[in-house]
């Protein structure tokens, strides 16, 4: 009985070690700065929508670093994680942009996706890490997006 005991006791801890890290990221970052469709892109200076909210907007910006628009200033070329919250159905996909009016590379962010909390995974089409380095941003349709040029 007693070695059943231990067997259970140190099957249900293995268990719980187990869970614990898998709850605690759910709660925190991205998740946890998710609204629900409520038709936004959004982009933070830090990995896991950490450091700061650099702009939210439901439309189109040619230039993060101008003084207009949904991401000003010092947004340019400073995301490392974004979020596609817009509504699914026709330009439903966010794509961004290695130069200003929507021109270089770009990668495309589904509406599946939700967001992407790591960009130094992430290449533009022209080969440039998307980490740092997004200056505009415009909804296209998915078709617009070239095959591999999807980001996750």
């Amino acid at each position: 009985m007693r070695k059943m005991t231990l067997a259970l006791t140190t099957l249900a801890l293995a268990a719980v070690g187990f869970a614990v890290p898998a709850t605690a990221h759910a709660s925190a970052g991205c998740n946890a700065a998710w609204p629900g469709r409520d038709g936004n892109v959004r982009a933070w200076k830090d990995w896991d929508c950490a450091g700061g909210l650099l702009g939210v907007t439901a439309g189109n910006d040619s230039n993060w670093s101008d003084g207009s628009g949904g991401f000003q200033g010092s947004a340019g070329n400073a995301a490392s994680s974004v979020m596609n919250s817009g509504y699914v159905g026709g330009k439903d996909v966010v794509a961004f942009y290695y130069f200003s009016n929507y021109s270089g590379g770009y990668g495309c962010l589904k509406p599946g996706e939700l967001y992407v909390d790591d960009l130094t995974r992430d290449h533009f089409t022209d080969g440039h890490s998307m980490n740092d380095n997004i200056l505009s941003h415009q909804w296209v349709t998915e078709s617009a997006c070239a095959a591999g040029s999807f980001i996750s």
